[in-house]
């Protein structure tokens, strides 16, 4: 493995900007520094036009600044000319390689330009969190295209996302490192610290559903399976917490319909970084009923805060949930999912499940993850 002290460029987002990438980028370049290298972020100085992102803010509100990192807001993803001035920042800076983050076909013109300009004067990489993206748009494959031909190598935090680079290119050189744990939320709480905390009750039976709400992630077929009467007199309650990114009117309609007002804690806003803590560790199970996905930090944030998960059967989500030990795979049917929120509850099984995720949280640190990385520069 190389040893010597590299200078590496993480490009993707970060401070002022939220959101999980985000927060992954920064824990990344504070995992690379402690190793021993020059690890700096190029970051958006902007990212989405406004019409174009759906939520109610690209930044951050009240966090600071990470510490001890140096964040480049640089690039533009509108103006072609910045990416030539960005491109020049880079070869001047002479990194050894740089580390693009890639999860939108958005992005593919702006990054893969500043590639292109690059990639014969350092190796660029890419780290892959979607490669086919989970809502379809005009333009999403030649984009995409473009960006990955001007890339030397790959790494990808599901083995579904590796498969769907050969889809896109011939390079060999990929390989798979499973998603790590954020590490940045802050250690964990008590149960009833946590409760306290969010003014929930101390007694409940509570399910969490957590992150931007959008279509693909099925939390549709949650409230449904959430509808069935067992549930129901179990007194098994549903936290909502994230920001609807589409229409909310259905999610409530769906509430309203099977009479759930009862059994759902709805906190639809974005979740704070110093919040995020207290919602898993509130929280008896945590579900992530997708109809589709690759990878999901939801899900490493359910491992560091040490709590049993139930997932559906696509993408990379069953990589990393072995079924009947951390937690339950299960196919996205409505009665399915019913089925096994009432094994948790009326079987007693987060104990077991729990004892089980602290093992296999062992799997998912950072040294894991940088040794991947660094294999991967040494062989594109």
């Amino acid at each position: 493995m190389e040893t010597k002290k590299l200078k590496i460029f993480i490009i993707g987002p970060a401070y002022p900007l939220r959101g999980g990438p985000a927060k992954f980028n920064e824990n990344l370049c504070e995992e690379l520094i402690m190793a021993g290298h020059d690890a700096q972020i190029i970051s958006f100085s902007l990212q989405y036009p406004n019409f174009l992102f759906p939520g109610s803010s690209q930044f951050e509100t009240n966090a600071q600044a990470p510490k001890n990192i140096k964040i480049h807001s640089l690039i533009n993803t509108i103006n072609p000319f910045n990416w030539l001035k960005v491109a020049k920042f880079i070869k001047q800076q002479q990194p050894h390689f740089i580390l693009f983050r890639y999860w939108l076909p958005f992005f593919g013109p702006s990054l893969g330009t500043i590639a292109k300009l690059v990639k014969h004067k350092t190796k660029v990489l890419a780290l892959t969190d979607n490669i086919i993206p989970h809502e379809k748009r005009f333009g999403d494959k030649p984009f995409t295209n473009y960006f990955v031909k001007n890339c030397h190598g790959f790494i990808a935090m599901s083995k579904a996302v590796l498969n769907d680079i050969s889809k896109f290119t011939l390079n060999k050189n990929k390989v798979y490192s499973p998603h790590p744990m954020y590490e940045t939320y802050g250690e964990q709480v008590s149960m009833s610290v946590a409760r306290e905390k969010l003014n929930l009750n101390a007694n409940d039976k509570l399910i969490l559903f957590f992150g931007l709400i959008r279509h693909y992630k099925g939390l549709d077929i949650l409230l449904e399976a959430m509808a069935n009467e067992d549930i129901k007199k179990q007194n098994i309650k549903l936290l909502i917490a994230g920001e609807f990114y589409e229409d909310k009117k259905p999610y409530l309609d769906l509430i309203a319909k099977h009479h759930l007002q009862n059994h759902i804690i709805l906190h639809d806003k974005f979740i704070a970084n110093e919040d995020v803590r207290y919602y898993f560790c509130a929280s008896n199970l945590v579900a992530q009923t997708y109809r589709n996905a690759t990878n999901s930090g939801v899900t490493m944030i359910g491992y560091y805060y040490e709590k049993p998960m139930l997932v559906t059967n696509v993408g990379g989500l069953v990589e990393i949930v072995p079924n009947q030990k951390c937690g339950y795979v299960v196919e996205a049917d409505i009665k399915k999912i019913a089925e096994k929120i009432l094994d948790y509850f009326t079987n007693n099984k987060e104990k077991e499940f729990t004892e089980n995720v602290k093992l296999e949280k062992k799997k998912y640190e950072w040294q894991t993850f940088i040794a991947k990385l660094l294999e991967l520069y040494q062989t594109s």
